[in-house]
């Protein structure tokens, strides 16, 4: 019948699109390293298990902080091998091996600075903005060529936070310019998490990371790491240059925080996934 014969010719048709679309997803999704929420299929940052990607090993530079062991806490949960870096490095492998005993896990460790970030594919600075030019200064030939993930913040606790400012434009931008005859990757993320929640292995985050940079494989791979933190979304947040007004509503945060005695992060609303 012509109405049966152009329905079956309808569903077949249907059928196959969605075979050729699901072809193509999978070839796009081959990359595990650079997964993104929509190849992971799981936008709302829920947990994933390691079969979902390829393990990294991550330095957190100046990682001793709140902000460093709570990032190294949800990386370790995710599978990741993770180095807590510190100036002194038996501080290093004492705050290493204190997490890796509060969480049951043999993947995380402690180091100085600098052995953190030679083992590492994946380097993450969160040394305060004091020390920011000097530890990357001195850490080029560690970073080269790998990709560095700058969450340092530029500011000074003076009756509440305020800005400091960067000739640059942004601690970001700054790492950039002291990096950029090393073939180094630099983005910028993790500015906006409550190291206070980060810190709670089992507590979502309910928060977006803003990302930035220039390098889109690199920006992919930190937002699908991002990702992998129960209740996080990495957001592409534009080039380098954005980097300041990132870093700028990291300080309006801790003030709100600090009046509401909150952990509120950041949620771009109307978004997709």
């Amino acid at each position: 019948m012509p109405g049966g014969y152009a329905m079956s010719m309808q569903t077949e048709t249907i059928a196959a699109l969605g075979s050729l679309r699901a072809s193509r997803r999978a070839d796009a999704c081959s990359n595990t390293r650079i997964l993104g929420p929509a190849c992971l299929g799981n936008p709302s940052g829920a947990r994933r298990t390691r079969e979902t990607h390829m393990p990294h090993t991550i330095a957190l530079i100046g990682g001793t902080g709140p902000e460093g062991r709570g990032l190294a806490t949800r990386f370790a949960l995710a599978g990741h091998r993770v180095i807590i870096g510190s100036r002194d490095a038996e501080r290093g492998v004492a705050a290493g091996t204190e997490l890796a005993a509060t969480l049951g896990r043999t993947n995380v460790e402690g180091a100085g600075n600098d052995t953190a970030a030679a083992e590492a594919d994946i380097i993450v600075v969160v040394v305060p903005y004091s020390a920011h030019r000097a530890t990357l200064e001195g850490l080029r030939a560690q970073i080269a060529g790998k990709i560095l993930v700058d969450a340092v913040v530029p500011m000074v606790f003076d009756r509440g936070p305020r800005p400091v400012d960067v000739p640059a434009g942004s601690a970001t931008e700054e790492a950039a310019e002291i990096l950029k005859d090393d073939n180094v990757r630099v983005i910028g993320a993790f500015h906006n998490l409550s190291a206070e929640v980060l810190l709670e292995p089992d507590v979502p985050l309910n928060a977006d990371v803003l990302v930035t940079g220039a390098d889109a494989e690199a920006k992919q791979v930190v937002m699908a790491l991002a990702g992998e933190i129960a209740g996080v979304r990495g957001v592409d947040a534009g080039p380098l240059r954005f980097s300041r007004f990132v870093e700028d509503i990291t300080i309006l945060l801790v003030g709100i925080n600090g009046r509401y005695k909150a952990h509120a992060g950041v949620h771009i609303a109307g978004l997709d996934h």
